[in-house]
């Protein structure tokens, strides 16, 4: 096992020999981690964290610290990370809380830029991209794939759909489409399909004509969002649309905070 002498490891820490642990890093009696992570320096792993294998830890990371959240009264809550993830320098990720059901959970193969922070009991999916000072608040959601760029403020309990792009700079105070682009360059609203994501991500032409009429029936079609999604449903129900398209019309249905059209 590689433990630079500078490091504090607390007794009760659970670190496999093919871990790296750097110069000051400081890690919790209740942290798990798994096969071959390394933490580069200046680390702080804390709390009931349990992480998967492979993940690669930047300076100045702060994970499983406790929430932010003036009823948090020091309840074992967790963090729970997959495999394979990149999180940049000065990242925090805050442990759940025991009314936002006590998990704050960050799946594999993310990028999670420096100065982005996940707040208590958020979701993030896999393969999901944070850039730089993305700052989610407490109960988000970020659906796998999904990319939330720099200097995003995402309220709090609002839900990322899968394949999203939001563009720098845009404040989430609604649900994110899932395959759209949303930017605050056209006036925070969803203004297409990820196109170019989605082919990245292997859609079929197919699905892309799929995905693209039921954008078109919603953003583009002056329909309100009760009719648009008739009109979708209808799609789906004549075997016009398939999976992608029956999620996306889910999505909007059961979206509490509504949607950003």
């Amino acid at each position: 096992m590689s433990i630079h002498p500078t490091a504090i490891v607390a007794a009760g820490a659970q670190i496999p020999a093919s871990c790296t642990v750097g110069p000051y890093c400081t890690v919790g009696p209740d942290v798990v981690l798994g096969e071959e992570c390394e933490l580069v320096s200046h680390v702080v792993l804390d709390g009931h964290l349990t992480m998967g294998r492979g993940n690669r830890i930047f300076s100045f990371a702060c994970i499983g610290i406790s929430p932010q959240d003036l009823k948090y009264a020091g309840e074992p809550t967790r963090v729970e990370i997959g495999d394979g993830n990149t999180i940049r320098e000065y990242v925090t990720i805050s442990r759940g809380t025991r009314g936002g059901g006590g998990v704050t959970r960050v799946g594999s193969e993310c990028l999670i830029m420096a100065y982005t922070h996940i707040g208590h009991d958020s979701q993030i999916g896999n393969g999901c991209i944070l850039a730089n000072s993305a700052t989610l608040a407490g109960h988000v959601t970020v659906e796998d794939y999904a990319s939330v760029g720099a200097l995003c403020p995402v309220h709090q309990f609002c839900r990322i759909g899968r394949y999203a792009y939001i563009g720098g700079g845009t404040t989430i105070t609604q649900n994110v489409l899932p395959y759209s682009l949303t930017s605050i360059e056209r006036n925070n609203h969803a203004y297409g399909l990820n196109k170019v994501g989605l082919e990245r991500r292997g859609f079929t032409p197919q699905q892309l004509k799929e995905l693209r009429a039921a954008y078109r029936t919603l953003l583009a079609s002056k329909l309100n969002i009760s009719d648009a999604l008739a009109a979708i449903r209808e799609m789906i129900a004549s075997g016009g649309a398939g999976e992608h398209v029956a999620y996306l019309a889910d999505f909007i249905a059961n979206s509490e905070r509504g949607i950003i059209k």
